[in-house]
């Protein structure tokens, strides 16, 4: 699903050359950088979750983390991977039980030494590498994250599957399996995207049989009070979403907005808000809920949107972000 801009060669190898499995040398190295936490430059960690169809080693994504290292000299740059194998990686963006892939990432990052020294790290999502993220804030949470920066996520769902291209028979075999059997118990254990699907107009059947995102969303009657606390936690959750986004759909999604055929209902105006279901409404009201749009179709990053995210939301532990610019939904 992720089309991420080439940068120049020099800057792709040189975060390549920043391994993601660190020794440990690098491990005692990052703990003392944070000893003392309120007086030094050090940037926080930062994780990376690519999106649909991607993989951990690709050079669009490794690209992204040389952005990272240039807006912040020093970050050290995670890509969550669920296979050391790239092509079993990108096999698990189609297929897999969604909760079981964020309880792997919660186990990875939980052990490893750079990051689980660190006072917190940052967590930037790619397509549905967004929800995925937030789900991880959401039931463990360890190491912290402080800034959660999404592009283009289906946080509220969607309504329907993305066209694949002709050569891409993964695809196609996952797109034919969704199609009529979304709510299938075999469906919603094996097939990612099945597992954020949300139809408005069967929310019924969404509730019942829904593996993943009715539970992050905290839709059903019984409410997780540790996810609205942990989002509430964060001090910045920032959604990007794309102005001509035809990829995901509906595009509205990456801001949590409720679409209803033509009725599109803003965050701050539905439920999920009003009563604080996972912690959207008390971020708000200490302003760490950004409302974001950047140009173009899906994924369609230039270098320039992403170094101004980056420089904006990561960095440094005592960074504080302006949020001058916060867009509030439905200014579209």
């Amino acid at each position: 699903m992720a089309r991420l801009p080439n940068l120049p060669t020099f800057l792709v190898l040189a975060s390549t050359l920043r391994t993601v499995l660190a020794t440990p040398t690098r491990a005692t190295t990052a703990a003392a950088a944070y000893e003392d936490d309120n007086d030094n430059d050090t940037p926080l960690p930062v994780v990376i979750w690519h999106g649909l169809g991607d993989t951990f080693s690709a050079d669009g994504l490794q690209s992204v983390g040389a952005v990272i290292e240039k807006v912040n000299p020093g970050t050290f740059v995670y890509y969550v991977r669920l296979d050391e194998s790239p092509s079993n990686d990108r096999t698990a963006t189609f297929y897999g039980n969604v909760t079981e892939q964020v309880a792997k990432v919660c186990s990875d990052l939980a052990a490893h030494p750079i990051l689980s020294t660190a006072p917190a790290i940052d967590a930037v999502g790619f397509s549905q590498g967004g929800q995925f993220l937030r789900a991880y804030v959401e039931r463990c949470n360890s190491p912290p994250v402080r800034s959660l920066v999404t592009f283009g996520s289906q946080h509220n769902g969607i309504v329907d599957y993305r066209a694949c291209s002709a050569a891409d028979w993964l695809c196609k075999g996952a797109m034919a399996l969704l199609h009529g059997n979304t709510f299938s118990s075999w469906v919603q254990s094996r097939l990612v995207p099945a597992q954020y699907f949300r139809d408005p107009a069967d929310i019924g059947s969404y509730l019942e049989h829904s593996n993943f995102l009715a539970d992050i969303n905290n839709e059903r009657d019984e409410k997780n009070k540790t996810y609205a606390a942990n989002i509430a936690g964060l001090e910045n959750f920032v959604m990007y979403l794309f102005e001509d986004d035809t990829t995901v759909i509906p595009k509205e999604t990456g801001w949590f907005e409720e679409v209803n055929g033509t009725e599109i209902t803003p965050l701050r105006a539905r439920s999920i808000y009003s009563e604080d279901w996972i912690g959207l409404r008390a971020l708000d009201r200490k302003g760490g809920l950004k409302f974001k749009t950047v140009p173009g179709d899906h994924m369609q990053l230039s270098d320039g949107a992403l170094e101004e995210a980056f420089s904006e939301f990561l960095g440094p532990l005592n960074k504080s972000s302006s949020g001058d610019d916060n867009q509030e939904p439905g200014e579209l």
